[in-house]
């Protein structure tokens, strides 16, 4: 897209968008210091780095598309080329199965943060800060479903030290990089069938995490989060972590809570659940994802779902009580594309929430004039949008429109190809 229309589109839409009280240039601002958070398992179909032969335990990845990052230094660059062409603050989200062992003998329940040199000096040198997750699946000691909550406290041993393993390894990358490391936990324990007993797993979880989140740590560095699941491959009937334990265990424990949007029933959808959560906990975690009739984990849309999430950050000033993450690994297309698309999305709705005219619509409220509000908010679905994204691009230094494309495609054909 030329300079001169980008120019000329900003110009329109800063009059229309004044007319509706709303400052075009301050909105670009606030929408782009929001950090997102890009899912390393996207660009290697969450293979990890440690020599295994995939995911498994519930986590499935379709297709087979050319080019997946087989190393860490083709991870790496594939975010790098992502990163190139996508505004605004970014963090990376690391799992616990992408560390370096570079040969050493080592299980998970012994990684320090030497095993993450390699993504430390790599955060750094590009500016970005990183999140953490420990990693409770693709493991022989996860195969039989159960991990913090096993039967077997050996079982259970091995995975608290893991994630006290995890959250040392968040501090050291939140001190490191000054920013912040949320860690999420999520455990897929459960039982493809029903089962007779539904409390003593649940109460082992507990103490498992009671355990693991003894030692206090620095929160200006590391934060920690549980996530729940309605189900999964495998645990179809009974997930352990229900929402309802997890939300229990983060008000209780004084935790974030992990909202995914696939993690729940068809028909909730989490932009619902953020006002009534952040009532009773300091701040959440988001997993922005999209599931098609299951969690499947499909590459974002600008759908009304994600566009009512960020409404509410933005509407509730949430935007230093969220932590938006993004979970979702597509094998069917470009991989690099698929973090392009699903992390300019994100960004499109936080910058479009920051340009609604809340104020108006807002005091119309207050009146109970529901007629104004109603009209306020049609009228906004079609404010000059597109123009205010393109001048943001350009104003960030990434391709506007759809000229991203041509980027991914070369990269594809230079480097992608030869993989």
């Amino acid at each position: 897209m030329a300079a001169d229309w980008v120019k000329q589109g900003y110009d329109y839409a800063k009059q229309v968008y004044a007319a509706q009280g709303v400052d075009i240039d301050a909105a670009m601002n606030a929408a782009g210091a929001v950090p997102i958070s890009m899912h390393c398992w996207q660009g290697d179909d969450v293979h990890g780095l440690e020599g295994g032969g995939g995911a498994s335990g519930g986590i499935a990845t379709t297709g087979n598309y050319p080019g997946r990052a087989r190393t860490g230094d083709e991870l790496r660059a594939d975010f790098e080329k992502a990163v190139s062409m996508i505004p605004g603050a970014l963090k990376i989200s690391l799992h616990m199965s992408y560390a370096e062992l570079d040969g050493k003998k080592l299980d998970r329940d012994a990684y320090t943060i030497d095993q993450f040199k390699g993504w430390l000096d790599w955060a750094k040198a590009n500016k970005l800060g990183v999140d953490f997750n420990p990693t409770y699946f693709s493991h022989p000691l996860a195969e039989d479903g159960f991990t913090l909550s096993s039967g077997d406290r050996h079982v259970r041993e091995f995975w608290i030290e893991h994630g006290k393993r995890s959250r040392e390894i968040a501090l050291a990358f939140g001190k490191a990089l000054r920013q912040t490391c949320v860690v999420n936990f999520w455990m897929p324990d459960g039982y493809k069938d029903v089962p007779l007993d539904t409390t003593a797993p649940r109460e082992r979880m507990i103490a498992s995490l009671d355990e693991i989140f003894k030692d206090k740590m620095d929160e200006k560095a590391e934060l920690d989060a549980v996530e729940s699941k309605l189900f999964g491959l495998g645990v179809e009937s009974y997930t352990v972590g229900s929402h309802e334990l997890m939300m229990g265990y983060a008000i209780t424990r004084g935790k974030l809570y992990t909202l995914d949007a696939g993690h729940f029933h068809p028909t909730e959808v989490i932009s619902a659940k953020l006002s009534s959560v952040l009532q009773y906990i300091p701040a959440v975690l988001l997993h922005v994802s999209r599931g098609v009739r299951w969690d499947s984990d499909h590459v974002i849309l600008l759908d009304d779902e994600l566009q009512a999430i960020m409404n509410e950050i933005v509407r509730g000033k949430y935007t230093k009580r969220v932590h938006i993450g993004l979970d979702y690994f597509d094998a069917s297309i470009n991989r690099v594309a698929a973090w392009v698309i699903g992390v300019r999305n994100a960004r499109k709705a936080l910058l479009k929430a920051a340009l609604e005219p809340t104020k108006a619509i807002r005091d119309a409220e207050k009146k109970g004039d529901y007629t104004t509000r109603l009209a306020l908010l049609e009228d906004n679905k079609t404010l000059p949008f597109s123009a205010v994204w393109d001048a943001y691009c350009e104003r960030q230094g990434v391709p506007a429109g759809d000229s991203w494309l041509a980027e991914v495609k070369k990269y594809e054909k230079d480097v992608l190809a030869k993989r």
